[in-house]
């Protein structure tokens, strides 16, 4: 529980723990980018990984979270490093500006932490009526179920550090499973005070199973046709991903 003497936004610290430190995206969206000029709309920025690596390289960035308190800290990070970032704290899935991006990306597995088909039909409608003649949208995904033992692959999984205020904060990946169509990631949260104090609490994200082929399908039934994919490979910190990428159907 946090208190008076704890870091006040620990959403936002969980956040940078657990996702800061990845890295191996960024290239590819860089990339399109280049390819695909003009403003870009970025759907679960959360604390700004994404968003502000575009913006250090000269682009428009519009950043959308359905957390207040993660788009604080991306405004803040923006103004600190004189960043012009946009943060607008809405809902994907129901997400209508009235106006096209020249890219619109949703990184590290947005779609499947909606959850249901419906709510990524919804999420892929907002992408498609944001893109801009010439535009794509681009969603990163981690493919099917875990392989049988990879959850064994790394027997012993270094933890995601941070040090906050004095405050350290752990985040151990500790299991990995599927329960029906749902992929659920098990983390032990440790969190020890400037004195020494230790509080931990177990944490669990889930995913909708899905690959690159049912998202594709799901993207067509949207109004775009596929446009590519680009692979992540694991390394040795991060599962490997694949981004899908689509235009806007003619």
């Amino acid at each position: 529980m946090t208190n008076a003497t704890t870091p006040a936004n620990e959403l936002a610290i969980w956040h940078d723990v657990e996702c800061g430190a990845y890295h191996a995206d960024l290239r590819i969206w860089a990339d399109l980018a280049v390819s695909h000029p003009g403003p870009i709309l970025e759907l679960g920025a959360g604390t700004g990984r994404v968003a502000l690596a575009l913006a250090e390289l000269g682009h428009e960035v519009t950043a959308i979270d359905t957390a207040p308190v993660l788009l604080e800290v991306l405004a803040e990070r923006a103004a600190a490093a004189h960043l012009a970032v946009e943060t607008v704290a809405a809902d994907v899935r129901t997400l209508d500006f009235g106006r096209g991006f020249g890219l619109v990306i949703a990184p590290l597995q947005l779609l499947q932490v909606l959850g249901s088909a419906g709510d990524r039909g919804m999420a892929l409608s907002a992408i498609r009526r944001h893109l801009s003649g010439g535009a794509v949208g681009a969603a990163a995904i981690v493919e099917g179920p875990p392989a049988p033992g990879s959850a064994d692959a790394t027997p012993d999984p270094l933890p995601d550090l941070r040090e906050v205020d004095g405050w350290v904060y752990s985040s151990l990946p500790v299991d990995v499973r599927v329960d029906g169509s749902t992929l659920e990631a098990t983390r032990l949260r440790q969190r020890v005070s400037p004195g020494g104090e230790l509080s931990e609490q177990v944490h669990i994200d889930r995913f909708a199973v899905l690959d690159a082929g049912e998202l594709d399908a799901e993207a067509r039934a949207a109004g775009m046709e596929p446009a590519g994919r680009r692979v992540i490979p694991d390394d040795e910190s991060f599962v490997g991903s694949t981004i899908c990428v689509w235009r806007a159907a003619s």
